[in-house]
């Protein structure tokens, strides 16, 4: 943790999470979200994207979010949006204020992200041969020369944040306090969903 401390406009999304470096692309069409980002366009452009823990109005938080600033984006018919959000820096909500706004907002501490973190060759091609595992097993179609030109943090960040796993295990990924552990719960992810054949709940689905 950093200790710096922050007001944060958030946008709670079940599945959706955002690593700092990286992109995510929003429509946005409730209109307390279009309320969210046209108080961001007007202020400093930055949201918190954050998953609640349960699916209904006004539920609980996870504790850790990803702050992003709000790069390209298209106005829209109504008042919606189509925009990319950059992600900035991860942090950890200390409490939920009483804002008075239709969107939700949180006092959050900002997390001190690792500067250019690296994984050990060991640890890397480990990922790359269980990735390759994984993804002939779902029958996904990957650029691996793409990939291998990729740097760590790209990768690991990058895989964590599409894939195709449940909501609490996409919590644990963006929570791993370093990439090391990151790929390591990343690697154990895609073993146990490798293994576990699609049911009709939806658990083993694409966000």
């Amino acid at each position: 943790m950093s200790g710096v401390t922050r007001r944060i406009s958030i946008f709670p999304l079940t599945g959706a999470v955002l690593y700092p470096g990286l992109q995510l692309p929003l429509h946005i069409f409730e209109p307390r979200y279009r309320a969210l980002i046209s108080d961001a366009l007007a202020r400093d452009r930055r949201i918190g994207m954050i998953q609640p823990q349960r699916a209904f109005e006004g539920a609980p938080l996870f504790t850790v979010g990803c702050l992003g600033k709000i790069g390209e984006f298209e106005a829209l018919e109504e008042g919606k949006f189509n925009l990319v959000l950059e992600g900035e820096a991860r942090f950890r909500v200390l409490r939920e204020l009483d804002a008075g706004t239709a969107f939700r907002q949180v006092e959050a501490e900002m997390f001190a992200e690792e500067i250019d973190p690296v994984l050990a060759p060991i640890e890397r091609a480990g990922f790359e041969r269980e990735a390759r595992r994984f993804a002939d097993a779902q029958g996904y179609s990957v650029d691996w020369e793409s990939v291998a030109r990729l740097d760590d943090n790209s990768l690991i960040n990058g895989v964590a944040q599409i894939a195709p796993f449940d909501p609490a295990a996409k919590q644990a990924l963006l929570e791993a306090p370093a990439l090391s552990e990151r790929c390591e719960l990343l690697v154990q992810l895609m073993q146990f969903f490798g293994k576990r054949p699609d049911t009709d709940d939806g658990a083993v689905t694409l966000q």
